[in-house]
């Protein structure tokens, strides 16, 4: 565990209602000349679409990896429940709790865009936990490039444009269940 106090102090503050200040991108060319090589390598690793196999045997890595691929499995769980889907059964795990709350949750959300906003902010929570207590580690860099690239998943969003290709796929959708 290599300390990165330089690094860590230089970076602009983040936060969940703010843009990001730079791209994440821009980050990882960044962290790639301050990390030392084993650090570097699981840069990579930190992505917000941790759905294929192994595990880094990093402990930060792993827990978000292990956290969102819980997420993931219990919204298709509970969006085939609320659509009262036939198929095969799906058996995603039940811990972290609060992963499983949080699909349990949006999937109550009428508002796609406001369902998720609210996963994205649910992850961001979920990161911080993650991140741990101590500032100037390698947790808290893999922590803010997971939280830049949350900031720029966000700021894509677009509710006018999102909305009214939600209303063209479910017109889409229902007419092709009517046959």
């Amino acid at each position: 565990m290599a300390a990165y106090y330089f690094l860590i102090a230089q970076l602009p503050s983040v936060s969940y209602n703010s843009p990001p200040p730079m791209r994440s991108s821009t980050f990882v060319d960044l962290c790639k000349t301050k990390l030392s090589s084993e650090d570097a390598k699981f840069l990579d690793w930190c992505v917000l679409d941790p759905m294929g196999d192994g595990n880094a045997n990093v402990p930060f890595i792993d827990s978000w990896r292990n956290w969102e691929r819980t997420l993931r499995l219990q919204l298709a769980r509970f969006r085939k429940e609320k659509l009262k889907r036939e198929g095969a059964a799906i058996e995603p795990p039940e811990y972290p709790a609060d992963a499983v709350a949080a699909a349990k949750a949006a999937v109550n959300i009428e508002s796609p865009l406001e369902a998720e906003l609210f996963l994205d902010e649910a992850r961001w929570r979920a990161i911080d936990a993650f991140q741990g207590i101590n500032y100037f580690n390698e947790n808290v860099i893999y922590a803010y490039l997971l939280k830049l690239r949350l900031l720029e998943r966000k700021a894509l969003f677009k509710a006018e444009e999102g909305f009214n290709e939600y209303k063209t796929l479910y017109a889409a959708i229902a007419e092709r269940s009517e046959i």
